[in-house]
């Protein structure tokens, strides 16, 4: 997926503070820098936004329900932050998605498109020390999405639509999005894009993003395609013919040295039950019903015969 507005001191407290930054830490005092946790515990990373934390929660229990000791290491930060601390192992375990990491950490110059290709791609160019597991079926993609109105007006389908009036409309979204190819860079390379004003928010506050859209203080937004609060409120996600957005399956990332066979064959469980269907379920209960997301894993994790 996919992504806030973060300051520079923000970043680095995030990045140098792992072991403090979270929820559901086991208690384990080692330094998470070193190893994935230590005493063989797998730590589970979540970033800044509230999938990837469900998700992480998804991760961490189908661990538990197989023996293996979890420490939780939540809201670390985007992808930009957490990426280095997978690869030298500070983070065992990262919920993905696989196109965004691709063109963001791996190659930014990638033209991948499908599952397939964007996973081989990865497959071939990720450090020694990290690899993929299985991709679930399951997709959350960044898009483009416009109120209603915003729609209506200027007779809004596709993101090709927006090339003569970019100029006049206000778009939101996670702070760099501003500078990532499945972001306003691709917007403007392949749709000839240029808005009125980039409007930078924390990944996870799209809450505020919508409401910002329906009360037209800003005309389109970069939201998360499983948000059920898009439906909620009639917004209308824009067609991406020239898929500036790649497949986005969500797909864990793991450190080598830290995830055994018995750990690996936990999360690629997970993968194999996985819809965006499901996911679109269960953010609806976080983020509209305010259930815990604990709670909410585990419940998915019974109902798919994981836990």
């Amino acid at each position: 997926m996919k992504k806030i507005i973060r300051g520079a001191v923000v970043g680095l407290v995030a990045a140098l503070s792992l072991s403090a930054c979270g929820s559901g830490d086991s208690g384990d005092d080692s330094n998470p820098l070193s190893g994935g946790g230590g005493n063989g515990t797998v730590t589970v990373g979540g970033a800044n936004f509230p999938e990837s934390n469900l998700l992480g929660e998804l991760y961490a229990q189908a661990l538990e329900a197989k023996g293996v000791k979890v420490t939780r290491k939540f809201n670390i930060g985007a992808r930009e932050i957490y990426y280095d601390q997978v690869v030298k192992g500070g983070i065992s375990v990262m919920p993905e998605y696989n196109g965004a990491l691709l063109t963001t950490s791996v190659d930014k110059t990638s033209t991948a498109a499908t599952t397939d290709e964007i996973n081989a791609a990865l497959k071939s160019k990720l450090p020694s020390s990290v690899e993929i597991l299985d991709s679930a079926k399951a997709e959350d993609k960044d898009s483009v999405t416009v109120n209603p109105q915003t729609a209506a007006k200027y007779k809004l389908k596709s993101i090709a639509d927006l090339k003569p009036v970019a100029k006049d409309l206000v778009i939101a979204g996670p702070s760099e999005f501003k500078t990532r190819q499945q972001g306003l860079v691709g917007l403007k390379k392949t749709y000839g894009l240029d808005f009125k004003k980039f409007q930078p928010f924390d990944a996870g506050a799209q809450a505020t993003l919508v409401k910002l859209l329906t009360e037209n203080k800003i005309q389109a937004a970069d939201l998360f395609t499983t948000d059920p609060t898009i439906q909620q409120n009639k917004l209308v996600v824009l067609e991406d013919p020239e898929n500036v957005f790649s497949a986005q399956n969500v797909t864990p990332l793991v450190n080598k040295s830290a995830v055994d066979e018995k750990a690996k064959a936990a999360l690629n469980a997970v993968s194999a039950k996985l819809t965006t269907q499901d996911l679109l379920d269960m953010m609806k209960r976080v983020a509209i019903d305010k259930d815990d997301q604990e709670k909410v894993a585990e419940e998915w994790l019974k109902k798919s015969g994981l836990a």
